[in-house]
């Protein structure tokens, strides 16, 4: 963690060198180096094991690199290895004892980044840290997602207590930011200090500036009077203020304005706002810092607000997060600058820091959305596959094994493992996938729904790699053996029926369940084998304005209406399984004759009910199961 951005404990600010007013006044000024740090059960660490595998950030700090580790015990781990220039930290020789020792090492909370290894060459500093693929929690989720107070009130607890833990090692932010929030692939927040913002690099036409936002720093900070970590709780309202109503509570046409809002305007309270949210605002806003939570974390668990949260429950992640953000396989890029995934990861030789030469550290945050394009506008959740590279670069395309509407399925060999998978070609020109990869990123790591391992994207055909289901069709098992017993009809329609009540239950619908889209990765004809395939015709659940709705949000605010198409299309799934257990039981569908019914004449019997349970198979099925 890089505490040049830190402020020391007595509030006292840095300037860019890392050295604190106080300092240059007193010259009480002691270097602090980072020692190397290693991770349990593992020996000391150096830049030869891990493996760079892609570049997801530069600036003139250094970079950040996605890394493998090579050697055990934790071989094939992933890690965001952030490679900095400046291997030496100033801090003030009058801070507390604690803050001797390598307090990077002593951060380890489930709501706070981890760092695993540090060490460091003669010119620089080697940090290596989890590596996060849900992105940011408010600049990209708050503008994706439905958001009720009972929502923000989940990742606001959990923001407080990471906060906390940084507070009780000495670590104050002074301007706490949204890019400093991540995701997990569970939902659950990650608090990180590396609140590098995206910057162009372009040495002919623009210098590099600090990006850091005054939005969000307490008026303690923007006058420079010194600070202890009350300013946090200060930045902690700003954000409740921003998820709760989208807005900013102080932002003038420039930075000056906004620094006078912060110092003297008057916060005009959204009366929309429950009383306790009101309430905890007013305290988070006290201009005076003394007034402002004089217990910190403490009194913000005692407030009305949070009085539905078991904070015990929460900080060993028992509570379900209100959304899960859309990640496929571990080493997914999706989140971050293709500028700098699309780049051959190189660690260039590092260049001993002079005596004054302390530079910013500037850049990116390793984990950066790319829903925002480059004037700020927001599109629909979709990732950036491969926006540089063929499909042909990774795969070797096979034999069709499966035809739809707008797209074909192929078998496809990965060239660098020589693993088989299957690829769905879909025609861009036909339908828009972007749905569908949504839904696959999101909900595909259910063991019954199939999982995307990658995406490309040539512009005019989108290619959705997936497990290849050796099983075959449940079509093709039906057909093979003319029909199924109850029992083997009743633990497949059991596997298929949680898996759709799931998908439910996240808002999600399939509106095309049918033998030929129920697929078995393997000849086990296990009903723990099924998977549900093809979310072509899928749908998420969302607000008249396009967003999506968390399941807090649709039991308490979603229009009538919406439930109304809601409840249709989750009828249709549920309909779609009456079929599925009747063409099982039967051998044949309920509604179609052979293969001279017409359209019309398939229709008319459905819209009639007529069906029959006599004869045939049906002499051999139990009441309860024609029931």
């Amino acid at each position: 963690m890089e505490l040049v951005q830190l402020e020391t404990e007595n509030g006292q600010s840095t300037t860019e060198d890392g050295v604190t007013n106080a300092d240059k006044e007193d010259g009480d000024v002691k270097e602090y180096n980072i020692t190397n740090v290693v991770k349990e059960g593992s020996e000391k660490a150096d830049a030869s094991q891990f493996e760079l595998l892609k570049v997801l950030g530069q600036g003139s700090f250094g970079k950040v690199f996605l890394v493998r580790k090579v050697t055990p015990p934790d071989a094939n781990q992933l890690y965001a290895m952030k490679v900095l220039k400046k291997a030496t930290l100033k801090v003030r020789d009058r801070v507390r004892t604690k803050m001797e020792r390598d307090i990077l090492a002593d951060v380890n909370h489930p709501f706070v980044v981890k760092l695993h290894y540090a060490f460091q060459t003669e010119g620089k500093l080697y940090l290596i840290l989890d590596f996060l693929r849900g992105g940011d929690l408010f600049t990209r989720l708050s503008k994706e997602v439905m958001f009720t107070e009972e929502d923000v009130k989940f990742y606001l607890a959990e923001l407080a207590l990471g906060l906390d833990h940084l507070h009780s090692l000495g670590i104050i932010y002074r301007d706490l930011k949204p890019e400093n929030i991540l995701l997990d692939e569970e939902g659950h927040i990650k608090l990180t200090d590396f609140g590098l913002c995206k910057e162009a690099i372009d040495h002919e036409k623009k210098a590099y500036s600090f990006c850091g936002t005054v939005e969000y720093m307490a008026p303690e900070v923007v006058n420079r009077q010194g600070h202890t970590h009350s300013a946090d709780w200060w930045s902690f309202g700003v954000l409740m203020f921003e998820m709760l109503t989208g807005a900013l509570p102080f932002q003038g046409k420039d930075r000056k304005e906004t620094m006078n809002l912060i110092l003297k305007a008057r916060l005009g309270m959204p009366q929309f706002l429950s009383a306790e949210a009101q309430s905890l605002l007013r305290a988070l806003f006290k201009r005076n810092p003394s007034n402002r939570l004089a217990d910190g974390a403490e009194e913000i668990k005692r407030h009305g607000f949070f009085a539905t949260i078991d904070w015990n429950k929460l900080f060993r992640k028992e509570l379900k997060p209100p959304f899960r953000p859309a990640v496929a396989r571990p080493d997914d890029t999706f989140y971050f600058d293709s500028e700098f995934t699309s780049r051959t990861p190189k660690d260039s030789p590092g260049v001993p820091p002079s005596a004054g030469a302390h530079q910013l550290f500037r850049g990116f945050s390793f984990v950066a959305s790319t829903m925002l394009e480059e004037d700020g506008s927001v599109e629909p959740p979709q990732p950036p596959p491969h926006p540089n590279l063929l499909f042909s670069d990774g795969y070797v395309l096979k034999e069709d094994i499966g035809m739809g509407s707008f797209s074909v399925c192929k078998r496809c060999i990965h060239k660098a493992t020589n693993t088989e998978y299957a690829v769905k070609v879909i025609d861009k020109t036909s339908t828009d996938p972007s749905e569908e990869i949504d839904i696959l990123l999101r909900y595909g790591q259910h063991p019954n729904i199939i999982t995307l391992k990658d995406v490309y994207d040539n512009g005019k055909q989108v290619f959705l790699v997936t497990e290849l289901m050796r099983g075959g069709e449940l079509l093709d098992r039906i057909l093979k053996q003319k029909f199924f017993s109850e029992r083997e009809a009743s633990a497949v329609l059991h596997t298929i029926t949680k898996t759709v009540e799931y998908l439910h239950s996240q808002g999600v619908v399939h509106r095309d369940l049918k033998p030929s889209n129920i697929l078995y990765v393997d000849e086990s004809g296990n009903p723990e084998s099924i998977r549900i395939c093809d979310f072509g015709f899928a749908k998420q659940l969302r607000a008249n304005n396009g967003l999506l709705m968390t399941p807090c949000y649709t039991a308490n605010f979603v229009a009538p209406e919406v439930l109304k198409r809601q409840g249709y299309d989750e009828g249709c799934d549920i309909w779609s399984l009456g079929v599925l257990l009747y063409t099982m039981l039967a051998g044949f569908t309920p509604f179609a004759n052979g293969p001279e019914d017409t359209p019309n004449e398939i229709l008319n019997r459905i819209g009639n009910g007529h069906f029959s349970l006599n004869g045939g198979n049906w002499d051999t099925v139990s009441d309860a199961a024609k029931v």
